[in-house]
């Protein structure tokens, strides 16, 4: 599935600076979870104060202005996409959008409001969902919040995440395009693995690391040709 919504604007190299800064990308020999051993690394879970949150969200506004995706609504799934569908929200409010957002808990709540929603309804005039999350990795989150979406009677139109690593899982896709063609919807990445190769070929402190990241995209990239 090709999709048109390739974000390749100034802002990537400035995030790809704020996450090095950061710390959330390191370079170095580092073992995947698949038992990859991979040039790089990638902790989301290292945006945990506010200011990173705040600079983190306002890239993810200005990733989903960039695409030109129609959406009505934010959606984050629990946990991780809480405070980043609530931190988009601000920073599109920022930016002179404002923006309803909603998220799940993880059990039913059987008083009160009830149920596993919260925040602004998807129906009616929130009816077009977008779906903010870090990364993708095996694609069970998104599966989830398309079906919660779907079940409230809400279309979901996107996801937009921080990286998308190119990376094939088990079969020859990488999970941002297993999403993309078992949903039929756009996957938005602030930036992608092929971003970082070009900005480590302008970066002359950096370039040592080129070798192994393309010879790890050699190996285990997904093909570029089907996203």
């Amino acid at each position: 599935m090709n999709s048109s919504h390739e974000i390749r604007n100034d802002f990537i190299n400035e995030f790809i600076d704020f996450v090095r800064a950061k710390g959330v990308l390191r370079f170095g020999q580092f073992t995947t979870k698949a038992g990859r051993v991979s040039p790089y690394f990638f902790n989301a879970g290292l945006f945990n104060d506010g200011d990173s949150l705040r600079q983190l969200s306002e890239f993810y506004a200005k990733a989903i202005i960039a695409s030109g995706l129609g959406f009505d609504t934010l959606f984050g799934p629990a946990y991780k996409g809480i405070p980043l569908a609530a931190g988009t929200a601000m920073a599109l409010s920022g930016m002179g959008r404002n923006t309803p957002f909603a998220y799940n808990r993880k059990e039913a709540k059987d008083h009160g409001e009830g149920g596993t929603l919260v925040g602004a309804p998807l129906t009616g005039a929130g009816g077009r969902v977008l779906i903010i999350d870090d990364v993708i990795s095996a694609g069970t989150s998104v599966r989830e919040s398309v079906e919660m979406i779907r079940a409230a009677g809400a279309t979901p139109v996107g996801v937009v995440i921080a990286l998308d690593r190119q990376e094939r899982g088990t079969g020859a896709l990488s999970a941002v395009q297993e999403v993309e063609n078992s949903y039929g919807i756009p996957v938005i990445s602030v930036a992608k693995l092929a971003d970082v190769i070009r900005y480590l070929s302008g970066q002359s402190e950096l370039e040592c690391h080129l070798d192994a990241i393309r010879a790890y995209r050699e190996q285990y990239g997904a093909p570029l040709g089907i996203n």
